[in-house]
């Protein structure tokens, strides 16, 4: 055992404490040199005693410390980055290494993240398990609470973070519904899981996400139409990444000048492990069976680690690899859109007045559909990381991410959409409505009918995601002031969809009725549904997509220790972006002169679990039978959808960094200017009155962006933030399109325009908050935010007749013309927008209960909302909340955990949510408010080795969407059931 030995016993020690001398400001001159003789020469400087042992100050080295400084923060800034605390005992400074507790799974590395001073002299000697950002390692839950909030302590703008088992051991499928427990994240849901997250009330075109320091991008496709098939767009598709690839993630509210551009809601960065954030080799691995309510059988989730080190040089190779079978159910509409009946369509049971509201149209749903939506998802993902660290002046690091997403799906639907339908704006055929309640917003809520012709829907689809990544970063530290960093790197994303293949079934002259007013809506049919010799094939539809996002990206930047606690930092980047895509598609109609009829063992029902069965086609066989293709070319574009997206930016920018003490307060703050240059080339097709016509437009924006964040810990325990800033957002890729996009549907359809002159999103931000660190047990915070959106781009809808389009006629489908109705979208810059809003949270560990109760916690956050867009719908602009913003959301957590097992118990909850502007007269699209709880319980079954159980979505919660704002007209009922879980994990 090492013998502690004094440094220095100046006499001046003799004269005063050294509690008192740690906060006189002195000058410091203390050059980059052996930690030993540091020491010696600031115990000289100042009079304090420190002590140490031998062993643990041999072979440290220092940066020094320069300029005038309270003699803690001198002590702080001389140890920064040697891995030591330092404690007050007897009167003396004592340091020792701050403790490294063997991680459950793996270490967390902070990555491109700064170091700040430790705040070691304030801190008691307990409360430092967070050591240097860059090497982070916890155990537990707690821990990794600890270090989540050590790591918020230190930054100085507004930021939280998810930390290794915070994230490994939370039953999470994917990154999106880890996410969800920061404070201001919601998430959006699909198919089972989280796919894309809202930062402070602004949806997920609005956050940046960057993965090792380089922005990424990633497309996946949903089920349902009623949340967007496939995304095209600038938002990040969290579904795609298991979350164990990560164990760090950090969500920077606010923006700094030394940021990228863009990402007005915030940046979240994704760190993936490296090998030095182990002291030696390191394996993990992880096997777990899955199973949801809703499906049978069992799928398998694994993980495995394996990381080394060689003196200095490390590698390390993570690969996660899950299956999931999800099966979301329920009841969908199509839609809701006015429709007028004709006189012969309108049965003798009708009262007058019923009859009169018919004959000038009543809003009623398009489908009616009891619908299936059953996913066979896999998901692969392998990181690998190359560090080599011959020493704390040098570091380079080279990682690769690659990502795989499968999705096969199986979908079914029934809908009155078949020859005679309720669908679009007129009924006009052999269609009689025999009773109907229409209550006082003229919403059709009830109805029953003769002569419906149904049609059902088999539709499968076969998807994938592959995603590539290579970055490296590099810091250099050239003598004792400066310091370079180096980024450089490049990724894709590919987005294939090469089956998507429906068939549709026709069942002729049925009775029909429906009532939407319970919560589940009920249908009733006057036929055997399950009987298939009252099917016949109506339609079949092919499909294919394709989306491809790649970046390129170089940075360099440098930073100057002025002295005094100040540091000049500037630099510059260069970052290219591509988005290319289409879609094929060849939509095949049999109902004229007749349905085609085929064999009935050609015909099936419903596979997996439904609301109720019925008769589909069996989509193989029948497209074998009728002969239709089902490869696609080019020569089945899809008018519109085949446009591209060029950005070439140019940045840089000019900051300067404060880390000092104003008389007992630590001041940490930065100010800067960032200015970018964006060439955006979009091209495509657009239509003109002859037809589309080939265009590519280009454009430029730039601009200046200043930004400020101040830090001041007011006391201890005590931290106030500020922050204002200038951000810019672009435009969605969308949005940008130099093309149209047409849907069709029997009796009507939309049609979507992009707009390539579209301005980008300007916002000032300010914001601020107060909070309270009760060392290791806990914290506590609140803060507040405010933007102004001087040009928000709003959503404009008409519904005009297809000829004032100026489309061709030749895209329209049978028995529609140019008087057929479509309703017309195309973004705008509109007015400008604003939102505000408050988070508060709280954690604490509940040590000060008795006995076993003292390993109880909790984790709590809120937060509230408010903002509001403009949006033109007809020739009117109406007042909307801003979509994808809850105006009140939650998360809880209550948590047990001692040396020998654990438990934990989360419910999150968001408030209704707006997706779209709807049409006119039936304005704003909305998702109701949910509550998720999940759980997960471990045991340690010896050393290293814990059981684990997890629970997700414990209570099978429904996802409802409705359309017409407070008028609440039904458009969805889903649920996709629990989903349980149960393995091992290890690590040695």
């Amino acid at each position: 055992m090492a013998v502690a030995i004094m440094l220095a016993m100046p006499a001046m020690a003799q004269a005063r404490s050294a509690e008192v001398s740690m906060h006189v400001q002195m000058r410091f001159d203390i050059g980059a040199s052996d930690l030993r003789t540091a020491i010696s020469q600031f115990s000289q400087a100042t009079g304090v005693q420190v002590v140490v042992a031998p062993n643990v100050v041999a072979g440290r080295r220092t940066g020094g410390v320069r300029g005038a400084l309270t003699v803690r923060a001198a002590l702080d800034q001389l140890l920064r980055g040697t891995n030591l605390i330092a404690s007050m005992r007897g009167g003396v400074v004592v340091l020792t290494p701050a403790r490294a507790v063997a991680a459950p799974r793996r270490a967390v590395h902070a990555g491109a993240a700064k170091p700040v001073a430790q705040a070691a002299a304030q801190a008691e000697p307990e409360a430092p398990r967070v050591q240097e950002e860059s090497e982070i390692v916890v155990s537990g839950y707690r821990e990794s609470l600890t270090a989540a909030q050590q790591l918020k302590r230190k930054a100085v703008g507004a930021e939280d973070n998810i930390v290794a088992s915070d994230i490994a051991a939370f039953p999470d499928l994917n990154l999106a519904e880890a996410l969800q427990r920061i404070p201001g994240i919601t998430i959006t849901r699909d198919t089972g899981e989280g796919r894309q997250i809202a930062l402070r009330g602004l949806g997920a075109d609005f956050t940046r996400t960057q993965l090792n320091g380089m922005e990424v991008m990633g497309n996946t496709a949903s089920g349902m139409d009623n949340r967007g098939a496939v995304s095209r767009s600038r938002s990040f598709d969290y579904s795609l990444f298991a979350s164990e690839l990560f164990n760090r993630v950090a969500v920077q509210k606010s923006f700094a000048a030394e940021q990228d551009e863009g990402g007005i809601a915030g940046t979240v960065q994704l760190y993936s492990a490296k090998p030095f954030d182990y002291a030696g080799s390191k394996f993990v691995v992880s096997a777990k069976g899955q199973t949801n309510t809703n499906t049978s059988g069992v799928t398998p989730r694994v993980v495995g680690l394996a990381s080394t080190r060689s003196g200095d040089f490390g590698a390390l190779v993570s690969v996660a690899y899950s299956q999931i079978k999800s099966n979301e159910y329920g009841y969908r509409n199509w839609g809701w859109g006015l429709t007028k009946y004709g006189a012969t369509n309108i049965g003798p049971e009708i009262d007058a007045a019923t009859r009169a509201k018919l004959l000038a149209g009543v809003y009623q749903p398009t489908a009616q559909s009891p619908s299936t939506w059953y996913t066979d998802r896999r998901r692969l993902g392998i990181t690998s990381s190359v560090q080599y660290h011959p020493g704390d002046d040098f570091k380079l690091d080279v990682d690769f991410l690659y990502g795989r997403l499968w999705d096969y799906r199986d979908d079914y639907a029934l809908a009155t959409a078949g020859s005679n339908p309720l669908t679009g704006a007129s009924v006009g055929g052999t269609q009689v409505i025999r009773s109907a309640v229409i209550d006082d917003t003229n919403t059709l809520r009830a109805a029953s009918y003769t002569g419906i012709d149904l049609r059902s829907e088999h539709h499968i689809v076969k998807n994938h995601t592959d995603f590539y990544q290579g970055v490296a970063n590099l810091s250099w530290k050239i003598g004792d002031r400066l310091t370079i960093h180096a980024l450089g790197g490049y990724e894709q994303s590919d987005f294939a969809q090469p089956v998507f293949d429906k068939v549709f079934m026709e069942a002729k002259q049925t009775p029909f009725s429906y009532d939407t007013r319970p919560r589940i809506p009920v249908n009733t049919y006057g036929i055997d549904l399950k009987n298939p010799d009252l099917w016949t094939v109506q339609r079949l539809d092919v499909q294919e997509n394709a989306i491809t996002n790649r970046y390129l990206n170089g940075k360099l930047d440098a930073a100057y220790d002025l002295g005094g606690g100040l540091t000049f930092k500037a630099g510059g980047a260069y970052k290219k972006f591509t988005n290319t895509g289409y879609t094929w598609a060849n939509k095949v109609f049999h109902n004229v002169p007749a349905n085609i009829p085929v064999p009935n063992g050609m015909k099936q029902l419903v596979g997996p679990d439904t609301l109720l069965q019925y008769i589909v086609g069996n989509v193989d066989a029948i497209y074998a039978y009728v002969g239709d293709k089902r490869d696609l070319t080019a020569a089945n574009l899809q008018a519109g959808s085949d446009y591209r997206v060029d950005e070439k930016t140019w940045n840089g920018f000019a900051q300067f960094d404060l880390d000092t003490h104003v008389g007992d307060m630590r001041l940490r703050a930065n100010a800067g200017l960032r200015y970018f240059s964006t060439d955006l080339t979009s091209s495509g097709h657009l239509a003109t009155g002859s037809g589309f016509v080939p265009v590519s437009i280009e454009t430029n924006s730039n601009g200046w962006l200043p930004a400020a964040n101040v830090a001041l810990d007011v006391t201890r325990n005590l931290v106030v933030r500020v922050s204002a800033s200038r951000n810019v957002n672009r435009p969605g890729l969308g949005d940008l399109a130099a093309a149209g996009s047409i849907t069709t549907r029997p009796n009507g359809g939309s049609l979507s325009l992009g707009n390539p002159f579209l301005k980008p999103y300007k916002a000032t931000s300010v914001e601020g908050s107060i909070e309270w660190y009760m060392d290791r047990t806990g914290f506590a915070s609140v803060g507040f935010f405010y933007k102004n959106m001087d040009s928000f781009i709003s959503p404009s809808t008409v519904t005009i007749p297809y000829g004032q389009t100026g489309l061709p006629l030749s895209l329209l489908i049978q028995d529609q013309n140019a008087s057929t109705p479509y309703d017309v979208s195309q973004p705008i810059n509109g007015p400008g927008a604003d939102i505000k809003g408050i988070e508060v949270a709280f954690q604490h560990d509940f040590t000060f209960l008795p006995g076993p109760l003292k390993h109880l916690g909790m984790v709590v956050n809120g937060t509230w909302f408010d903002g509001h867009q403009q949006g033109k719908v007809g020739n009117t602009f109406v007042r909307l909340p801003l979509f994808s913003l809850s105006k009140w959301a939650a998360n809880a957590t209550l948590y047990y955990e001692d040396k020998d097992w654990g438990v934990r118990v989360s419910d999150a909850y968001r408030s209704k949510y707006y997706t779209g502007l709807g049409t006119v007269g039936n304005v704003g699209d909305y998702i109701a408010a949910t509550h998720n709880i999940d759980f997960q319980a471990h045991v340690n079954l010896m050393k290293g080795v814990r059981l684990i159980a997890e629970g997700i979505n414990l209570t099978n919660e429904p996802i409802e969407q409705f359309a017409g704002g407070p008028i609440a007209r039904r458009v969805v009922y889903t649920t996709s059931g629990r989903t349980f879980t149960l393995g091992v994990s290890a690590e040695f």
